[in-house]
């Protein structure tokens, strides 16, 4: 477990004001909680049925998790496909996410082919956002951060455990490490063990959030006990959650029909 809760943090970061993230029409950190919805589909044919079950359905964004996909290997399939997925996409913002094994992924890459895919996708102007994780090598990570921003491209980094959910300050610290690496949004999801695990990922959320985020956060308690915090985030300080189409990328995702509703009765509560 890496521990971070004593590291040093620009002291400049926690006087700016807070900021929202624009992609297309959509506002990140504004109003209530911006639904992503994942494509999973291991082939060409499967992500477009997936892209066909969208139709109708109330949601703002788009994950290409290009783990699931067969030809991951193959950079120009993967620009073929997302070409693809652009067109019958047009108006949505794409977040483009290879997720590594450790982190919960499909399949094994290396560092290196990791950084090349990504930086392969960034000057395509296919993908709106990219999925960074944090705990790749530094150097590597604050060099995708520069040349997304070269492109206009916006930066999600990220962090995920699948096994546990760790101290609120250890979370609070991760957080700020995105934040001061130049993410545009950070975001972290954490498996709990148990109803004081999600409170702690709530309390931790709304401690970055009033005390020193200055960018859209975006968190979340995995499976199905953490299943709140999915739906609680205009409460506590999170500007997104992902809600499963067809089949879900992560454990305790709401299926996207239902989500809406829920969220938008919580937000005429506050």
């Amino acid at each position: 477990m890496i521990i971070l809760k004593n590291c040093y943090f620009k002291a400049e970061e926690e006087d700016e004001q807070m900021k929202t993230v624009q992609v297309k029409n959509v506002v990140l950190g504004a109003g209530a909680p911006k639904i992503c919805v994942p494509l999973v589909g291991k082939t060409r044919d499967t992500l477009l049925a997936e892209m066909a079950k969208l139709a109708g359905l109330d949601f703002d964004l788009i994950e290409w998790r290009v783990d699931f996909f067969e030809d991951v290997v193959n950079i120009e399939k993967v620009k073929e496909m997302a070409e693809m997925i652009r067109g019958k996409l047009a108006d949505i913002p794409i977040l483009f996410t290879f997720r590594s094994k450790k982190e919960g992924g499909e399949r094994e890459f290396s560092e290196v082919d990791y950084f090349a895919l990504i930086h392969a996708m960034i000057p395509t102007g296919l993908v709106d956002l990219v999925d960074v994780e944090v705990f790749m090598t530094e150097k590597k990570v604050k060099e995708t951060v520069k040349v997304a921003h070269d492109y206009g491209v916006k930066v999600v980094m990220c962090n995920h455990d699948f096994y546990q959910t760790p101290e609120k300050d250890e979370i609070v610290a991760r957080l700020r490490m995105m934040q001061d690496f130049g993410a545009d949004v950070c975001k972290i999801a954490l498996m709990p063990q148990s109803a004081e695990d999600v409170l702690t990922v709530l309390a931790a959320t709304n401690e970055m959030y009033t005390k020193y985020a200055n960018r859209p956060l975006v968190t979340m308690s995995m499976g199905g006990l953490g299943m709140v915090s999915r739906l609680a985030g205009e409460t506590f300080g999170s500007a997104m959650t992902f809600g499963a189409a067809t089949q879900a990328s992560a454990p305790g995702q709401i299926p996207v029909g239902q989500l809406r509703g829920i969220l938008n009765l919580l937000h005429q509560s506050l």
